[in-house]
């Protein structure tokens, strides 16, 4: 009795109700919390550039019809169009029941799918190592240990793309493929007779698959890699083909495209040629993680890492030798295997080898020389940079147009910035800017040369005007060197750039300049 008393006085204060120590958060909570915030706020800051307005069409098109979204760019049918995922229905829904456009629905996404990734990472990590620190350095090397050139790609993610890329659905994919990674490995570790453990998995694999074609290639192997670092009996074995029968029946169903039709899709293999050309400078930094990945594997041929990193590499071979450039794409997951083999290796206890002590010393001039190089102006703002930090792209913004267009109005341009902006807001191009399956790539051609021989300053005003009822086209969005038509009325001018807003085709149009009238819904 008096042991029991004796013990209960010892218990003092908050802990003194659960009788216990208080429990602390771990380093990688306080740590990725603190990141959590810092890159919101950078990402905030970002305005639309880039992608960006793509997303927000998608988005733009679901709100109007959730069920047939037109095409994200064009005023043509959408269906059969990649964008429309399980992850752009749910933005359009929620943007239906809130009333929100669709770039402050994408700009919303960012923190989300920042979450969805931290969370991730520290999942992985710790199916990996108990060691408390291995997630925070597993962090900052992902976001740090590039190259010294910029890769600005969708589902590359450092820190200076990251101001650009967390509102994409490639950051949701990428946080699901962290956290199929984890659930893989625990499979993996724990050895059980249900098979729902691996239905389940498949559900989610085949949730990235619909969400991010090209970042689920690099999902699908890690789940592999996992599966295949594990014992290899026939029920298990079994179990496996269960999450890739349940994964392929997940996008199957999908009725909004079919993810199997983009199999040996060459439309954008020329854009994604310079990763492989450009391949060294900007991904050298995280050669530092072969040492640890190194050592992994004279620890255990098949460590989950270490055949990641190699099935990685054959994609990536694969897309160089057969000129499916697209599959470079998955260089930024690639990595991952090198980043976190280092994090993991710079956290083994004490006491250290000259071996261990020099990697230290090469991971922390690499991180140095990444972050000072190229990724710093991520989050030190130019008012409190001394010493003039590459920033995040800072596009001009497009309202000074868009307020005078309705929603669906068709806008004649081939400008590099407002093609990839403009259809955020509700606008549909002539043309649209990237390949789309829903578009038969001939028509886009078509499409294109249309908007060339319209700004042709050898076109006739019979030329163009045929063109114009054909698109019915009701703007032109023109450079300040290109020639404004006899026919088109100037409307407003860019203060920023000062490109020239001109309208055309005046049927549906209002006598003001344009401008919708009171009780139509304007753009922006």
């Amino acid at each position: 009795m008096s042991g029991a008393l004796l013990t209960r006085r010892a218990c003092h204060g908050a802990t003194a109700l659960g009788g216990g120590r208080r429990r602390r958060p771990s380093p990688y909570v306080v740590v990725g919390g603190l990141f959590w915030l810092v890159m919101s706020l950078a990402f905030w800051r970002v305005p639309m550039c880039c992608d960006f307005g793509q997303h927000a069409a998608v988005v733009e098109r679901l709100k109007d019809n959730l069920l047939h979204p037109a095409h994200p760019m064009a005023d043509l049918p959408g269906r059969g169009s990649a964008y429309y995922s399980p992850y752009a229905v749910a933005q359009g829904a929620f943007a239906r029941a809130t009333g929100l456009a669709g770039w402050e629905v994408v700009k919303l996404a960012g923190p989300l799918n920042l979450l969805v990734l931290l969370t991730g990472i520290g999942r992985f990590v710790r199916v990996l190592t108990p060691r408390p620190w291995a997630p925070v350095l597993a962090l900052f090397a992902m976001v740090l240990l590039w190259g010294t050139r910029m890769a600005w790609w969708s589902g590359y993610l450092g820190l200076m793309s990251m101001t650009g890329n967390l509102g994409y659905p490639s950051t949701f994919a990428i946080g699901l493929a962290f956290w199929a990674w984890a659930w893989a490995g625990t499979l993996v570790h724990r050895a059980g007779r249900s098979w729902w453990p691996y239905a389940g998995l498949g559900v989610l694999c085949g949730l990235i698959l619909l969400i991010h074609p090209i970042s689920s290639v690099a999902a699908v192997i890690g789940v592999a890699a996992f599966a295949a670092s594990g014992r290899t009996v026939w029920h298990r074995a079994s179990r496996w083909a269960a999450t890739a029968v349940t994964a392929a029946a997940v996008a199957a169903v999908w009725p909004y495209y079919s993810v199997f039709s983009l199999v040996g899709d060459a439309s954008v293999d020329w854009i994604h040629r310079q990763l492989y050309t450009e391949m060294p400078q900007r991904f050298w930094l995280a050669l530092l993680g072969l040492p640890a990945l190194w050592l992994r594997f004279r620890r255990d041929r098949r460590d989950p890492l270490v055949l990641m990193f190699a099935l990685d590499c054959a994609v990536v071979a694969y897309g160089w030798i057969s000129g499916h450039y697209t599959y470079g794409r998955i260089l930024g997951l690639t990595l991952v295997p090198l980043q976190f083999a280092l994090a993991i290796e710079l956290v083994a206890p004490r006491p250290w080898g000259w071996r261990r002590g020099a990697l230290v010393g090469a991971a922390a001039l690499g991180a140095c020389v990444g972050f000072f190089q190229i990724q710093a102006g991520a989050v030190v703002p130019r008012a409190l940079d001394p010493v003039g930090f590459d920033q995040p792209p800072r596009w001009p913004g497009y309202g000074w147009a868009v307020g005078h267009l309705r929603k669906g109005d068709v806008v004649l341009t081939d400008g590099y910035r407002p093609t990839r902006s403009v259809p955020g807001y509700g606008a549909n191009l002539v043309a649209p800017a990237w390949p789309d399956a829903s578009l038969d790539e001939d028509v886009r051609n078509r499409r294109l040369a249309a908007v060339r021989a319209y700004l042709s300053p050898e076109s006739t005003r019979a030329e163009r005007t045929a063109i114009v009822r054909r698109y019915q086209v009701r703007w032109l969005l023109l450079s300040p060197g290109q020639r404004v038509p006899p026919e088109a009325v100037v409307v407003s001018w860019g203060p920023r750039t000062g490109e020239v807003l001109a309208r055309v085709g005046g049927a549906g149009q209002s006598p003001r300049g344009g401008a919708a009238p009171a009780n139509s819904p304007l753009i922006g």
